[in-house]
Formats: structure tokens, sequence, C-alpha cells
């Protein structure tokens, strides 16, 4: 049985500008176990986000070791980096980044079709996890029909639809006014919870990131 999900070791990023290097994570040190929810707190530009990026596959130019659910994913190529992600990861962003013609429903479909997954089955799992949102009432509504909170909880489903052994969320209540955030982060601690996923949840917010099963600070590019 792996006891980690997420292993990261001494993890670097730099960049160059205006003839200086910038370093922008100086040797993260990072554990995250199996359905453990940890919190990444730091300021803005503190580099919470290059972290996420770098943890997501999503961008080269890393130094260090990163291994998913047991597995060094750093050194991937470009196949390998879409296998993980599509097999292993699951993303929450501060937009939503829904696809506007497709209805609530599809947008949380289409990753599981990606997936070779049968358009039964895909439609299924997207109406058990919206359901368990709160929007079995609303799987024909496209995202302009839906309210701000909405469109972030089917943002929630899409990322749980491939039951990731990890969810990543970069502010992922940032965009919503507060008592709405409270809400929604509510019901996504909930669901990544059932589900037994472990999330690494990059905020500024301390009274959102004490609700959280670990709290680490992002500091100077170091992990505190």
């Amino acid at each position: 049985m792996i006891d980690s999900v997420l292993d990261v070791a001494g993890l670097t990023r730099s960049f160059s500008q205006g003839g200086e290097t910038i370093e922008v994570l100086r040797g993260v040190n990072l554990h995250v176990g199996p359905g453990e929810i940890v919190a990444l707190l730091g300021p803005s530009g503190s580099g919470k986000s290059t972290l996420l990026q770098a943890v997501g596959l999503l961008e080269g130019g890393f130094g260090g070791s990163i291994k998913i659910d047991g597995e060094e994913a750093a050194r991937l190529d470009s196949d390998g980096r879409t296998r993980v992600r599509r097999d292993k990861l699951g993303f929450v962003y501060q937009f939503h980044h829904l696809l506007p013609d497709f209805n609530a429903s599809e947008n949380v479909e289409l990753p599981l079709l990606i997936r070779d997954a049968t358009r039964a089955q895909a439609k299924d799992r997207a109406g058990e996890l919206l359901t368990a949102l709160g929007l079995g009432h609303r799987l024909t509504h496209r995202p302009s029909q839906l309210s701000g909170g909405e469109q972030q909880r089917v943002a929630v489903a899409r990322a749980l639809a491939n039951r990731p052994a990890l969810v990543l969320a970069d502010e992922p209540t940032g965009n919503l006014d507060e008592a709405t955030a409270d809400v929604v982060l509510a019901e996504f601690l909930r669901l990544v919870r059932g589900e037994g996923s472990a999330a690494l949840i990059a905020t500024h917010n301390e009274r959102m990131a004490l609700k959280m099963d670990r709290v680490v600070r992002l500091h100077e590019g170091r992990l505190a």
C-alpha cells in the first residue's frame, strides 16, 4: 500500500528577468498522505501557483523530484505527464474554466469520456457528483445559466470525476463573495473527503486554511 500520494523533494524553480535570476522555489519538500487535505498558505506572489503548476506537471523547467502516487513524474515525457494528469490528478482553479457550449453534466462527463468511459457511465457519474453538490436539478443548464457558486461546484465535480488520487486547487473560491465561498468550500471539502482523494489547496486566506487537515506556509520560496 502506498503511504504517500505526493512526495516533493528539493523542488526548485527560477526565472531570468532583466538580467537577474529570481528564485521562486528554493528546495521545497512536501509530503501529502492518502486522503489528507493540505492548505498551501502564502500571500499573492509567494510562489503558490508555481508550486501547483510543478506538482500538476503543467510546466517544465523545475529541478528536484515529484512523486505522484508512488511514481516519479518530474522526468516523464509529454505523453507520460498527460497520462498522470488524466489518471491521477484533478484540478480546480479560481476561475471555473467550464466549456460554455456544454451543460453542467456534459462538462463533468468530458474527462470521463476522455478516459474511455461509456456515455452511460459518464452520465451516471456526473449526475452522482452534481447531485451530491446540490445541483441535481441543474444538470442540463449551461454555465451562463448558473450562478458563480454553481459554476464552481460544477468545476469541483469535474475535478473529481475520474476519482483522482490528488486534487490540486488554486484559490478555488477566490472569485466568490465570502458567504458563497464558505458554502462552496465546505461542499468541496466534504466531497473530497467522501471520495477519499487527497488535496493540496493554495490560498492566501488564513481562515479558509484552518478548515483543512494541515497548513504549510510558503515563504521566500521555502515551505515552513
